[in-house]
């Protein structure tokens, strides 16, 4: 859908689950269901533009993906006698676009049941991120492949056999018992889409905006759902005030800006007030875990209107009772990072050390290593770690930047290290 207006993009987008949760909830076969939308998706994107919009795009939708399941199930002899019960419990007026308000219109908690679907704990992180994508979405395999840099023929195995897995498990809504761990999941995979989008770990972009915006754009939809669960509300406000940030985190040429070198002015700041408000939303709706305090953490960074006015004590706070309820070795990193800014560099530099065996080879623990070396006065060892991070990094715009930092610590000719 990359020549697709972007208007009709979002409408096919906004509308993807819907279909696909309708056409579940009336024949079964996730799996051919979800290629019957996809054709739909598809057929849309060319006709759409050319025609104009359908009075009823949804139903639209339904009817073309309908007409598709239908004709694949007739097309396979083994299936005639499913397809004739599915038939048998349609409707008459299965192909006509639903009026508004009736019952059997799509409901909008599918949404939220396909992606606890995509999310089982029968497939892998990688395979939930892909299914999430396409059958959530909206996006087409090619596009999910591009994001993630591998041959579209490989990204179609991944999901055929996700949906292969999920095949047969009931189109509905997790039982009080397991919601909230399949929640978990829910979030753990947006977020991973999110950060994927917002720094890409490999390729020639930093920024995949449209990873970033998809994995907002579905997080709103999930807190539409549940507004009172303080985890969605924390994680959307991370990602709305992160993403404020994105207009100044590159140059002219598409090189890295660190934070601390950025021009502020340059923020979004409706974004940046949404954020802050949804933090303070997220933080009223029960104990803060770790979406809420990272949110809190950027919050921080965002209400700062220059590096040097940041509150780095209260970000060490912060940091202090993140890695206490949620110890990870990146949300560890970061507290190294306020630590040397309210203790000192060498304090820092032995909060990096600690974390030697469980980051050991990862390009951020030598960058954060790096920088504190630099700010240290330490050049000659600083400069070595900036070039192990940039040849550890599977990213262009990030190895490029490491590199400048090194070059910068180089002694003038004829001059001593140091």
């Amino acid at each position: 859908m990359n020549d697709t207006p972007a208007g009709i993009e979002d409408l096919l987008r906004h509308h993807a689950p819907q279909v696909l949760g309708a056409l579940v909830r009336r024949y079964g076969h996730f799996d051919t269901a979800e290629d019957s939308v996809q054709e739909a998706l598809l057929a849309a994107s060319q006709q759409w533009p050319a025609e104009g919009l359908p009075d009823n795009p949804r139903g639209w939708l339904i009817r073309t993906a309908s007409r598709r399941l239908t004709d694949q199930l007739r097309g396979d002899s083994a299936r005639q006698r499913r397809e004739a019960r599915a038939a048998a419990l349609t409707p008459r007026d299965a192909f006509t676009a639903p009026p508004p308000g009736e019952s059997r219109a799509p409901s909008a908690d599918d949404t939220l049941t396909l992606l606890f679907l995509c999310c089982h704990p029968v497939l892998s992180p990688a395979a939930q991120v892909a299914l999430t994508l396409r059958a959530v979405g909206g996006l087409t395999t090619a596009e999910i492949a591009r994001a993630h840099l591998v041959p579209e023929a490989t990204m179609a195995q991944r999901i055929s056999r996700a949906k292969q897995k999920v095949r047969g498990v009931p189109f509905r809504q997790p039982g009080p018992a397991d919601r909230d761990q399949r929640l978990g999941a829910v979030l753990q995979v947006l977020y991973l889409i999110f950060n994927e989008g917002y720094t890409a770990t490999s390729g020639s972009a930093l920024h995949r905006a449209d990873l970033a915006r998809e994995a907002v754009r579905l997080t709103r939809a999930v807190r539409g759902l549940l507004p009172r669960d303080g985890r969605v509300t924390g994680l959307l406000a991370l990602m709305v005030l992160t993403e404020a940030r994105s207009g100044a985190r590159t140059g002219p040429h598409g090189e890295l800006i660190p934070l601390d070198e950025q021009d502020r002015t340059r923020w979004d700041r409706a974004a940046v007030d949404e954020g802050t408000a949804l933090v303070e939303e997220a933080l009223s709706q029960g104990p803060a875990g770790a979406y809420q305090l990272q949110a809190a953490i950027a919050a921080l960074h965002d209400e700062a209107a220059r590096a040097e006015d940041t509150d780095w004590p209260q970000i060490l706070a912060l940091y202090d009772l993140l890695v206490h309820r949620a110890p990870e070795p990146m949300a560890e990193l970061g507290r190294a990072v306020a630590l040397a800014m309210v203790q000192g560099p060498r304090a820092g530099l032995s909060a990096v050390a600690d974390l030697e065996d469980r980051l050991a080879g990862h390009h951020r623990l030598d960058a954060v290593r790096a920088h504190l070396l630099e700010r240290a006065g330490d050049h000659e060892a600083a400069r070595a770690a900036y070039q192990r991070a940039a040849g550890r990094t599977l990213s262009a715009p990030e190895a490029r930047y490491l590199r400048m930092r090194a070059a910068r610590l180089l002694p003038p000719a004829g001059g001593s290290p140091g």
